[in-house]
């Protein structure tokens, strides 16, 4: 039996919104109309899909198995119409992608830029999280993390070189209160950290020498959950902060900060841009990832990192 798709969009979007009302609005057609819908997709099958009172409606559990099984089903159809606009000779629509504050400045915005300047009618919306998103469940495009972060059921394609991590303050600070020597002195310095959301605990910093490396949990002055006030606080004066060499080079250059544990300098992984398996061939998708690997591809001095 085949079931008409738009009697299947109106009977998910009715069980999402548990209203007649709300579903109207949303659908813009009329609730009566919503009604009939309903009542002959209902009578076709042969069950009951929603238990319907004078307040509210709601999916009975014949209905819940169909919103299940609707909900990814249409997102993925919706998606690739979206993508389909990409194959026109002038591409069109809309990208959602997923990345942390870092990676967004750092690697995806670089890429980005050069999109939306190639194709004016291609958008895209960034969603800013440290957090680690469900990308299939958020109905993003893809999402950007660093490599150890990346669910193992996605294609991950690498975009970035590792990420070196530099331990900075002004020199002021430093003549004051002088250079720690070894990662564990740090925890006689004021420090600036960063709070992560995925489980609400202060970052630890990680330091390698001569291939060992050492965690240290630092006493912070003040905690940012993001990492541009951290510089900023650092540019301040107030401690120590721990912060990604290409947002701090150039403030070492200009000798506004100073560089300390030199010898100790981590590298994390490098950041992914991650989608699901069934997305490999989407067009609009592959127009960000060309430019994402031309950028890759650049020596590090010649990309355009703001």
């Amino acid at each position: 039996m085949k079931e008409n798709l738009n009697d299947l969009h109106t009977f998910m979007v009715v069980a999402q919104e548990r209203s007649f009302t709300r579903a109207a609005a949303k659908l813009r057609i009329s609730q009566s109309a919503i009604s009939q819908t309903l009542r002959n997709l209902e009578d076709r099958l042969g069950i009951k899909l929603l238990s319907r009172t004078t307040r509210s409606v709601a999916p009975t559990e014949a209905g819940e198995y169909l919103l299940n099984l609707l909900q990814p089903a249409i997102q993925e159809i919706e998606h690739g119409i979206n993508q389909i606009s990409a194959l026109k000779n002038d591409p069109a629509g809309t990208l959602r992608i997923s990345a942390d504050e870092y990676g967004i400045q750092s690697v995806l915005w670089p890429a980005v830029e050069k999109v939306i300047q190639q194709f004016p009618k291609i958008s895209v919306e960034i969603i800013s999280d440290y957090g680690l998103v469900d990308i299939v469940e958020g109905r993003f495009d893809a999402g950007l993390r660093r490599g150890g972060l990346v669910s193992k059921d996605m294609i991950a394609l690498q975009v970035s070189e590792p990420i070196q991590m530099l331990t900075v303050a002004t020199k002021e600070y430093l003549a004051r209160y002088g250079h720690p020597k070894q990662p564990k002195d740090l925890v006689e310095h004021q420090c600036i950290n960063l709070r992560l959301p995925t489980h609400g605990k202060l970052y630890r910093w990680q330091f390698t020498k001569q291939g060992k490396t050492q965690t240290v949990t630092v006493n912070a002055k003040v905690v940012f959950t993001t990492l541009s006030p951290v510089l900023q606080a650092a540019r301040s004066g107030v401690g120590i902060a721990y912060l990604p060499i290409d947002m701090v080079q150039p403030y070492i250059e200009s000798g506004e900060l100073e560089e300390t544990l030199k010898d100790w300098r981590h590298s994390y992984e490098p950041y992914h841009l991650y989608y699901p398996h069934r997305r490999e061939q989407a067009p609009l998708l592959n127009i960000l990832i060309d430019a994402l690997k031309e950028n890759f591809s650049k020596p590090y001095d010649d990309r355009k990192i703001n």
